[in-house]
């Protein structure tokens, strides 16, 4: 039971998600964390708290002005006796409060007290997740180095459909877990992660793309997680599951990837390990047909944006850049180029070529290059590639930042 022993200050706010609380309670109750819940006066609408409070064997607090819990604890107290503080489901209105640092109900007050880290799973409406207010709320509460978990996209019950799903339980449960768990080195930092391949379309129906899965960005972005880093995930398409604790933003093509991550700037430590495409055409407007004899038609290729060479060398560079290079031949001396040609920190170098099963597979073999040498490291997980690179990340960050 990895968090056994721990304890975790639950406050559920109001929405049709509340009830996915009550199966966190659960899960974290069964590794042996302790919980004590709080709740909006929104959240009593939709789950009770008797339910909560059999669920964690705790009394469940959702009164500010309480004269027995003063005496017996103490409001600030109560917003400090806990490991960690995690708002699930966190509303559009109790995110936005705890950006303008708001104290008018116990919730709020609780969080504007604590002294612990506090992790968010937002859930709302799609439109209210997309609002101009909501994006520079969650700008606001990350600057303050709070932890976000989601949202998912689906269905919702308005009967609209995108992003602003809770996270499912599971996934909090590890965010939370990845909060408790072990050192922090990475705390308070901000690490842009880029991974998994683009699609750049020729027609409405044809691309083009590469064969990476995005499972060692994916797995890096979770390693940086795991050690304390607020994590920026911006991920082509691809078919693995989103990490948990880490915001995820999808792009489809290299210009949406680029303006992604400059809008995701500053940032302390940037990963590119995305394999962008290297050209893109224009689109045609309808699908490209074949017709009897004729010959194919012709592509104009151009270039796609550089986005290592252009966050490496611009405005707000992050103090860690770390690129990565997928080369089928003279790996380490196209590695070694790559670093002075584009002005990053480090290149991650890996063989893709034939018979390598790296692209789209789950070990990987690279080469860390740097201005102080080579590192050759065993073909190895590619979980276990990241939580190494991470390790020595978080190694770099402290004796550059400190």
């Amino acid at each position: 039971m990895s968090l056994a022993g721990k304890r975790v200050l639950l406050i559920v706010s109001g929405g049709i998600a509340a009830y996915k609380a009550l199966e966190l309670v659960r899960l974290l109750r069964r590794e042996g964390c302790g919980v004590t819940c709080v709740m909006t006066p929104a959240a009593a609408e939709f789950v009770t708290p008797l339910s909560l409070q059999a669920l964690s064997e705790n009394r469940v607090y959702h009164e500010l002005f309480s004269l027995t819990d003063e005496s017996e604890m103490g409001h600030i107290q109560l917003s400090r006796a806990a490991d960690l503080v995690v708002v699930a489901p966190a509303s559009a209105d109790i995110l936005a409060r705890m950006a303008g640092g708001h104290a008018s109900d116990l919730a709020t007050t609780l969080l504007l007290a604590t002294d612990k880290r506090v992790l968010v799973a937002p859930s709302m409406n799609v439109r209210m997740w997309e609002h101009d207010a909501t994006r520079a709320n969650m700008a606001t509460l990350a600057s303050r180095g709070v932890a976000v978990v989601g949202p998912d996209e689906g269905a919702m019950a308005c009967n609209e459909y995108g992003f602003g799903r809770l996270a499912e339980p599971p996934m909090i449960l590890a965010a939370i877990r990845a909060l408790l768990d072990g050192p922090q080195p990475l705390a308070g930092r901000h690490a842009l992660v880029t991974s998994g391949p683009t699609h750049e379309p020729i027609d409405p129906v044809r691309y083009i793309a590469n064969r990476s899965s995005g499972r060692q960005g994916h797995a890096i972005a979770a390693a940086l997680a795991r050690l304390g880093a607020r994590v920026t995930l911006v991920s082509g398409p691809v078919a693995i599951p989103d990490p948990a604790g880490v915001l995820v933003i999808q792009v489809e093509t290299g210009r949406q990837m680029l303006a992604a991550c400059q809008q995701a700037l500053p940032a302390d430590i940037a990963v590119f390990a995305a394999a962008v495409a290297d050209w893109r055409t224009d689109m045609a407007p309808l699908k490209l047909k074949k017709a009897p004899g004729a010959p194919p038609p012709g592509l104009s290729l151009v270039a796609n944006p550089d986005i290592l060479a252009t966050i490496s060398q611009g405005a707000g560079r992050p103090a860690l850049v770390v690129g990565f290079a997928a080369e089928t031949n003279d790996v380490l001396a196209n590695a070694q180029a790559k670093l002075a040609r584009k002005g990053c920190d480090w290149i991650v170098a890996n063989d893709v070529g034939e018979g390598s099963d790296v692209m789209g597979g789950t070990e990987n073999a690279v080469q860390l290059v740097t201005a102080a040498g080579v590192e050759t490291w065993p073909r190895l997980p590619k979980d276990a590639v990241a939580a190494r690179l991470a390790d020595r990340i978080a190694d770099q960050i402290r004796g550059a930042l400190s």
